[in-house]
């Protein structure tokens, strides 16, 4: 045996990583939970539009109108999306656009427990500014928020590719 032999064995940490995640760019997380925000308020726009003239609530986003219920109402609705999509397969429809998914620091797959801590930090919006604040300056180089750190979490990249022994054949137009 050589000096220069990776040495492994019980106790010891092993030679090279057993799974590479390439993790996702700021940017690309930004797109995605502007995507997410988007749908979700269009949603609820419909929602309260079609019980408007029973329970006349003012419309969504009216800052003249807006109440802490409706406030509130929001970010449980926010905080409920994207722990169920992200708790269920890591990805809301935002991150599914985006080519980009939360999963454990380990690559494995995202609980709902910890998808709701991750969640916690991307639902109300001043709290995802100190999230991020946080991140970026006290974590530098990590691209990690507060709440992931909390969480044991990542943003990582990913593929949407062919199913394995499948080909799609595409016609030039």
């Amino acid at each position: 045996m050589t000096d220069d032999t990776p040495v492994s064995g019980p106790g010891l940490l092993p030679q090279g990583p057993a799974n590479t995640l390439y993790l996702a760019r700021w940017s690309a997380r930004f797109w995605a939970w502007l995507i997410d925000l988007i749908l979700i308020i269009l949603f609820l726009n419909i929602i309260i539009g079609a019980f408007d003239s029973v329970l006349t609530i003012s419309h969504l986003w009216e800052f003249t109108n807006l109440d802490l219920f409706e406030l509130g109402f929001q970010t449980l609705v926010f905080f409920l999306y994207w722990t169920v999509t992200e708790g269920y397969r890591g990805q809301s429809i935002g991150k599914m656009v985006m080519n980009v998914k939360v999963v454990n620091r380990d690559g494995s797959r995202v609980r709902f427990p910890m998808a709701a801590v991750e969640s916690l930090g991307k639902a109300f919006l001043p709290v995802l500014v100190l999230d991020c604040l946080i991140g970026w300056f006290g974590m530098p180089g990590t691209k990690l928020r507060l709440f992931n750190r909390i969480s044991d979490t990542i943003v990582i990249k990913t593929d949407y590719r062919e199913p394995d022994g499948v080909v799609y054949i595409r016609e030039k137009e």
